[in-house]
C-alpha cells in the first residue's frame, strides 16, 4: 500500500508516516511545521486578523507567556511526568533576580521555571490525579499524540493531549474562570476550531471529544462534551479562515502580502 503524501504550505512533500514521526520532536513541530503547516492556533490568529497571522509567521509568537508556560508545565506533570527532568527549577523570588539571570545563562538549552511555578503546577496536577472522573479520562489512553494531514487540501498539524484507545479525544485545559468556560470556549478562545480540526485529523466524531478543565484558583474540575452546534461553528470558522488565507497569502509575493495588509481595514457601524 502506497504511503500517503503530505504537501506542506511551502510546496514540500513528505511521506505522512515520516512527517508524523518527526512531529514528535518539539523543535520540528513548533519550528518547521509551525511555519509550513496550519494548526488550530494558526486558524485562531487568522480569525483575529490576517495581520496577526502574518506577524506570527514573521516574528514568532509569545511562546514564553506566563499562561503558556503554566500550561506546558501542568501538561507535563499530568501527561508526561517522565520529562520533568528536562526542566530546571530556580529557587528565586522573581525572574528579575541576579540568580535567575545567571541560571538562564547556565542552562540555555533547558526550560527554566521558578520553584513557585513548580509548586503551583504540582497543586493543580495533584488535584487532577486525585479526581476519579479525571483519572477515568486519563486511563486507557496515549498522551501527546501527533498527527499531520490535509483539511480542505491544506496541511494541518496537531497534538492530541489524550487520545483514548477507543478513538476519543480528551483535551486538558486550565482556566481562571471555570464557571465562564462555556462562554469563553465559544466566544473568546475558539475551542470549537480545535474540536473541528482535531476531529478531522484523528478521524474522531465530535461526540467523542471532551475537555478536561481545571480552575487555576479553586482547583475545581469540569468535563465538557461538544454539541453538534459547537462542532459546526468550528467548521464554519475554519472554512472562513482558510478563505482568508487564500485571499491574503496563498500564491502571493511578500510585496503583495504586505501591500494587502497595509490596506486591510475593518469597517463597522456603532
Amino acid at each position: 500500500m502506497k504511503e500517503k503524501t503530505i504537501t506542506l504550505l511551502n510546496g514540500e512533500q513528505w511521506d505522512q508516516a515520516e512527517i508524523v514521526e518527526r512531529a514528535y520532536e518539539d523543535e520540528f513541530y513548533y519550528g518547521y511545521l509551525g511555519k509550513n503547516a496550519l494548526s488550530s492556533s494558526n486558524i485562531k490568529k487568522i480569525l483575529d486578523s490576517p495581520k496577526t497571522y502574518y506577524n506570527l509567521m514573521q516574528y514568532g509568537d509569545e511562546t514564553n507567556s506566563q499562561a503558556l508556560r503554566d500550561g506546558r508545565l501542568i501538561h507535563m506533570m499530568v501527561l508526561e511526568p517522565h520529562r520533568i527532568n528536562e526542566l530546571v527549577f530556580a529557587d528565586v523570588s522573581t525572574k528579575t533576580t541576579k540568580k535567575w539571570k545567571e541560571m538562564s545563562a547556565e542552562y540555555p538549552n533547558h526550560i527554566l521555571y521558578t520553584e513557585k511555578e513548580k509548586a503551583n503546577a504540582e497543586r493543580l496536577a495533584d488535584a487532577i490525579l486525585k479526581n476519579e472522573t479525571a483519572r477515568g479520562l486519563l486511563s486507557d489512553s496515549k498522551f501527546e499524540v501527533a498527527q499531520v494531514d490535509h483539511i480542505e487540501g491544506y496541511a494541518f498539524r496537531a497534538k492530541a493531549d489524550i487520545l483514548k484507545n477507543n478513538g476519543g479525544i480528551v483535551d486538558l485545559k486550565t482556566t481562571s474562570d471555570l464557571r465562564n468556560f462555556v462562554y469563553s470556549s465559544r466566544n473568546k478562545w475558539h475551542y470549537d476550531v480545535q474540536v473541528y480540526i482535531y476531529c478531522q485529523l484523528f478521524n474522531c466524531d465530535y461526540s467523542d471529544f471532551q475537555f478536561l478543565v481545571i480552575d487555576k484558583a479553586s482547583c475545581d474540575i469540569g468535563v465538557y462534551t461538544c454539541s453538534p452546534e459547537f462542532y459546526n461553528k468550528g467548521e464554519s470558522k475554519v472554512l472562513y479562515a482558510l478563505q482568508q488565507y487564500v485571499d491574503f497569502f496563498e500564491g502571493k509575493s511578500p510585496e503583495e502580502v504586505q501591500e494587502m495588509l497595509h490596506d486591510y481595514t475593518i469597517i463597522g457601524e456603532l
